[in-house]
């Protein structure tokens, strides 16, 4: 019994040594994606590269409201973290175990701006690591305002618009800052999925996003659920497409 315990142990310390190396080389992959990525495009060079977009969105541009909303639905913890939530990666890979895909993925705003300049879309350890570093080298250099500034100009708002300037224009009509609540917590929820969510395509499912979005904010104390009827009021004359 004591040699069968013995081998049990053995063969329990072979599999915990042969994961920490498997983890080990996915950890060196993803720092070596980073640093490669970093050498071509430093910090500064990719700030400056966003900054000087044609139609560049300011801060202060936004209704506060829209700050709000893009917070609650994309990264709650945003001002509390240094660029990575563990606790909301621990929740999506709970959440990925019981669905048995890869849903969800725990990216703040840093890590999301990280993905979106840097790296691809893919699904990859690898990659999630590389996007860790980064996010982590973004939050050394630039304070938080300065990245949810650079955020709101890396989304992509559906038919060809990349600011919120430039989405605010096309689906209101209206500067950034004339932009009502309703139109705020809509157009905050459509860089999730774009070519979806966008009020073009479809208002029906811009609406049905604008809905998460509401939720959020009453979950996270933005909004309680009478400013939230509110808001859905300045929107009931708008058609579905």
């Amino acid at each position: 019994m004591k040699n069968l315990f013995k081998i049990i142990r053995k063969i329990i310390l072979f599999i915990i040594v042969m994961l920490l190396l498997i983890v080990a080389c996915f950890v060196a992959t993803g720092y070596s994606m980073y640093q490669k990525a970093l050498e071509e495009k430093p910090i500064d060079k990719m700030i400056e590269e966003i900054k000087s977009k044609e139609n560049y969105t300011k801060l202060e541009e936004m209704p506060k409201i829209y700050i709000d909303a893009v917070i609650a639905v994309e990264d709650h913890r945003f001002y509390d973290h240094r660029g990575v939530d563990y606790f909301a990666i621990v929740g999506a890979i709970i959440n990925d175990l019981s669905n048995q895909s890869l849903i969800q993925g725990g990216s703040t705003i840093t890590q999301q701006i990280c993905k979106n300049v840097y790296f691809t879309q893919e699904r990859k350890l690898e990659r999630k690591i590389a996007e860790t570093f980064m996010a982590a080298e973004l939050e050394y250099h630039c304070d938080k305002d300065d990245i949810l500034e650079l955020y709101i100009n890396t989304c992509f708002y559906g038919n060809n618009c990349y600011t919120p300037k430039e989405a605010s224009k096309l689906y209101f009509e209206k500067e950034p800052s004339e932009m009502n609540d309703y139109e705020s917590t809509l157009l905050a929820g459509v860089p999730n999925a774009p070519s979806l969510y966008n009020p073009i395509y479809s208002m029906k499912l811009a609406k049905e996003r604008q809905a998460q979005v509401l939720y959020a904010m009453i979950k996270y104390n933005y909004i309680n659920e009478e400013q939230k009827e509110a808001i859905l009021a300045q929107g009931e004359n708008s058609n579905d497409n």
